[in-house]
Order: C-alpha cells, then structure tokens, then sequence
C-alpha cells in the first residue's frame, strides 16, 4: 500500500489558496469514518448500487453493482485501474481483491486514505493498492498508464468537465475504458429552474462544500469532445433510489449512535438524502456512462 500526495506545484502557499477553491472542500468526506459505517453498506460504497434482484439487500446490491462495473470495464487479472474520487476504498479494494486488479484511488480528503491503508492490509492487497492524496486535476500521474479510469460520483466536484474528460482520456491506453456515473439534471430547464433552489444549495454547500450537477448532455459532449467513444448509457434513477431508501432506513436505526459521534448528524443526513431522493425523475436523473478510449 503506496500513498503518495500532490506533487511540488502544490506547496504550503499554493494549499493554502486551493482552500477557497470549488471542489476543495471536503468537509463531509472528512468525518469520522465511523459515521459511514453506520449508515453505509460494509464496504463504505458511498454511490448507487444495482437492485436487480427481487429482495436483495443494501450489501448485496453494491457487491452487485461492482461486479457490474468490472464487466463494463472488461477488467482481467493484472489490469491497472484508477479510481478518481476513491472514496472508502470500496471499489479498488473490490477489484484487486476479486479481480486481482492494481488499482490506484484518488482523493484530497486524508482520512479516507488512512481508512483504506488499514483495509488494504486486512484485506491482503496491499502490494495492489495505491492512493494519492489530492485533486485529479493537479497530481502528476502517468500518461497512457491505466487499462481503465473510473468516477463513481466524482465528476460532479470537478469545476471543468471538459478538463476532467480530457485528463481520463490521457491516463490510459489505447482501448482502455472510461466509467462515469454521476446525478445529472433531468434537462438544462430543470438545471435553470432548480439549479439554485434551497434544497439544491443545502446538499451544495452545507454536505459537500461545492458541487455542479449538469444535464447529461453535457457529459456526453465533453467526453466526446476528449476524445472518447461511448458505448453505453445506462439509466440507474431507480437504483440509486432504491439505494437511498436503504440509507435513510440505515440513518434512522443508527440515529443515535450516529449523533453521539457528531451532534446533529443524523438530522443532516437524513435532510440529505430525503433531498436526493424527492427529484429522481422529476428534476434528477442517474447515468452510467462507458466509454472507450479508440486512439
């Protein structure tokens, strides 16, 4: 288990003036891991699962989703995979666990780094594991280096999609894959109708400190104006509902424990996701795109 930080560009000073940049705060990301596990599945996987299955559970649905994504990515022994906005660790632990993947995550926020170190260990993937502590946009990573680039929800905090697509097309090889799956707004109406309603800026400001839902429109332009193929669109809104209800059902029985490690919490998430999950359809939707890199 390697982690590795921004490189010399991002000095004490330079931080320092990143802080007041969109994206940069990771004041949700960086609460006590605990908080997660008690509202999360056991992996931590904090994005959609598949309920594909009549009665499946939370756990299974996002066992059942990274196995999805693993086929989308035609992931093989040995592949190399990076993660960008990494989370807890849930899919590279996944894929180099049960696909033997070498897999690298990408995320500025410390202590999901710390978590995943210790999960990587008592996993016994540490020689397949690397996380690097930062912003996509700014890391020094290698070119043409990676079989496949994911975002599981991570898109929505970089400020340049078109920046983001271009920088995933140029971490991998010829025929690699791109897997992005990220809430959009139904329709550009939608984003100019709600795009600054109060519900809108609550889950912007006060859970992830900065955010830009866009129309999937705009996804599909900017990856294929980066360069990509796309050969698949996969409409996942009842998924990710399905999945929320799981949370706020989790929220409520964990209600307690939840606020006795952050006053007020449980409230807060609860408001959240409630938010999240009233515009599915109606303001919101939830894609997955693969795309693939021709050239």
């Amino acid at each position: 288990m390697t982690v590795t930080t921004a490189g010399p560009a991002d000095s004490a000073a330079n931080a320092a003036d990143k802080a007041t940049r969109p994206g940069e705060t990771n004041q949700h990301y960086d609460l006590d891991p605990e908080i997660f596990g008690l509202f999360l599945d056991p992996l931590r996987k904090y994005s959609s699962g598949l309920y594909r299955t009549d009665g499946i559970t939370l756990a299974e649905a996002q066992v059942a989703k990274l196995h999805w994504v693993a086929e989308e990515l035609a992931l093989t022994e040995g592949a190399r995979l990076l993660d960008v906005g990494c989370g807890w660790g849930s899919l590279i632990l996944f894929m180099a666990r049960e696909y033997g993947a070498r897999v690298t995550g990408i995320s500025p926020a410390g202590r999901q780094h710390e978590f995943i170190a210790a999960r990587a260990a008592e996993f016994n993937v540490v020689d397949r594991v690397t996380t690097a502590v930062g912003r996509f946009e700014d890391l020094d990573l290698p070119a043409r280096s990676f079989d496949a680039v994911t975002m599981l929800g991570s898109i929505v905090h970089m400020p340049d999609v078109d920046l983001a697509a271009r920088r995933a097309r140029s971490m991998l090889r010829r025929g690699g894959r791109y897997y992005v799956s990220e809430t959009c707004f139904r329709n550009t109406a939608a984003r100019d109708e709600f795009d600054r309603r109060a519900g809108t800026e609550f889950v912007r400001n006060s859970i992830f400190g900065w955010g830009d839902m866009r129309p999937l429109s705009e996804l599909v332009r900017a990856v294929e104006d980066a360069g990509f193929s796309v050969d698949d669109v996969e409409d996942l809104t009842e998924d990710y509902r399905l999945t929320i209800e799981d949370w706020l059902v989790r929220v409520a029985e964990s209600a307690a424990a939840i606020d006795e490690l952050r006053p007020g919490m449980a409230a807060e998430l609860t408001r959240y996701l409630e938010v999240a999950n009233a515009g599915w359809g109606f303001t919101t939707k939830h894609y997955a795109l693969v795309c693939r890199n021709g050239r």
